[in-house]
């Protein structure tokens, strides 16, 4: 375990010999942002309350993993919610006007962070789950996103949303190519902004029977990207932000995409180094081009050379892998070794619920074994300077601080500090899988699930409390989505079976 970390909780790292106050931490400050809900399946600020009006809530005596070396972590603590904002972390906390959440047997921590997946395909999950990524590309894409109108990319996203919040994830990255025709972006964002997530649009291109997206006659992209921005973000200080989900092709063409991007003040974010496609050297002919900045994540990176690596760390570029599906469907081994070797910290990522679980704990997991494994099986080979291990510390911080850094939203969360924005989650501890706990931060990597997301708060609003979604009418969710269903399949002539 990282010393920065030694004046954490008992419940948290091995028992030194140190007294419960010696594990006690200081607090620090911050600054923050804003968010507003579309109706719909959600309800009233009753259902989902937020704190207002000068009635703070106050999370209390729960075991607080803050996740910022500074604030630090304690066995048992309190965490402050005024507005939006985190206005205090720390044991006993004195706050006689607020609404207080009782927090025993529960874990606080940032929200879980996913910087890539692909929404519109939340009523496919499972459709494929024994495909390679060719069988993704002609069944998910060519085959049902051709034929999505745009209420069904509506339902998809509302679903995919709803799905990310019940299992612990506050923010998410929409990879969102399928903009088919403005219309269909529009019905995306529509369904992020209504679920109450925190969302970053990454607005792509779209889909249809042959594969070359360009020549959709109906879309607009990726100039579109600029009454995206006029119309939905005027504003960064918002829960959904504006990205731009760079198709790829050639040099030119991807440098022309970014250029969108930053003409509107959006980021980016690129698939490169999957399967034998990315052996290309995209990112050394983009770079000829002085296309490499800081505004850009790179997903997988599974076969990318050693000089794309170098340019990646050395113009300040994030990275997101999704190990389980990128074992799964034959991009490449997951490169979690390699960017750390690099000394760049990765995000993490879902990227398709048409194959992968849609929760966060798995693909902690992944990584976890996936590195050790790594090792393991230098040592075996003889190597005798082999990598160090990774710590479930650290597969924590990917799945939270490193998420917000990737989707450019480290200064308003990722950590429990004072002053930033509130997404914060409270995982139970007295479930059978997890009690009685013995290192809450092996807990949450190595054994929870979403069975233990007790707690939901996204810039201090409670949208999920005592293992329920709040204000959401379940009922008109699950219509959405069959109806979606059952039009897709009619569309796209695919034979609606369940077996």
């Amino acid at each position: 375990m990282n010393d920065a970390f030694s004046s954490a909780c008992p419940c948290c790292l091995p028992n030194r010999g140190l007294s419960r106050r010696q594990f006690l931490c200081t607090t620090a400050a911050g600054v923050a942002a804003a968010p507003a809900l579309a109706s719909g399946v959600i309800g009233s600020a009753e259902a989902a309350p937020r704190a207002q009006a000068g009635r703070p809530i106050l999370i209390k005596g729960g075991c607080v993993l803050s996740l910022d070396r500074a604030v630090g972590d304690f066995e048992q603590a309190d965490v402050l919610v005024e507005g939006k904002k985190i206005t205090a972390v720390k044991p006993n906390i004195s706050a006689p006007n607020a609404q207080v959440i009782d927090a025993k047997n529960r874990i606080v921590m940032p929200g879980l962070v996913d910087t890539h997946r692909h929404m519109w395909q939340g009523f496919l999950r499972n459709v494929l789950p024994d495909g390679s990524l060719e069988d993704y590309r002609n069944v998910v894409q060519r085959t049902f996103g051709a034929k999505m109108v745009p209420d069904d990319v509506y339902a998809a996203d509302l679903l995919s949303a709803l799905g990310a919040i019940d299992s612990g994830v506050t923010c998410i990255l929409d990879w969102s190519h399928i903009g088919n025709s403005p219309e269909h972006s529009d019905a995306c964002v529509k369904g992020l902004q209504e679920s109450g997530i925190r969302a970053v649009f990454a607005y792509g291109a779209g889909q249809n029977e042959s594969g070359r997206v360009m020549e959709i006659a109906t879309s607009k992209y990726p100039g579109d990207i600029g009454r995206l921005r006029k119309q939905y973000f005027s504003s960064d200080d918002q829960l959904t932000t504006l990205y731009l989900a760079a198709l790829g092709g050639s040099p030119e063409a991807t440098f022309a995409q970014f250029k969108a991007a930053r003409d509107v003040g959006a980021r980016i974010s690129i698939h490169v180094g999957v399967g034998e496609f990315g052996r290309n050297a995209l990112l050394e002919k983009l770079d000829a081009l002085k296309g490499l900045k800081d505004d850009t994540t790179y997903i997988h990176c599974c076969t990318l050379n050693d000089t794309e690596w170098k340019l990646i760390k050395d113009t300040g570029g994030t990275v997101s892998i999704a190990g389980y599906v990128e074992t799964l469907m034959g991009h490449g081994n997951p490169p979690v070794q390699k960017a750390i070797d690099l000394g760049i910290r990765p995000s993490l990522s879902v990227d398709v619920e048409t194959s992968v679980p849609n929760d966060f704990f798995t693909q902690m997991r992944t990584v976890f074994s996936l590195q050790k494994n790594e090792v393991w099986a230098k040592r075996l080979g003889g190597d005798k300077n082999p990598p160090k291990f990774l710590t479930v510390r650290e597969v924590l911080e990917f799945a939270t601080i490193e998420g917000a850094r990737a989707n450019g939203l480290d200064k308003k969360i990722g950590t429990l500090t004072p002053g930033k924005e509130a997404d914060i989650i409270m995982l139970r501890t007295d479930l059978l899988n997890v009690m009685p706990i013995n290192n809450a931060v092996g807990a949450v990597v190595t054994s929870m699930t979403s069975h233990n997301v007790d707690t939901v708060m996204i810039a201090g609003k409670i949208m999920k409390r005592n293992g329920v979604l709040l204000g959401v009418d379940m009922n008109r969710v699950a219509k959405l989505g069959r109806e979606a269903q059952a039009r897709n399949y009619k569309a796209a002539n695919v034979p609606d079976k369940r077996i």
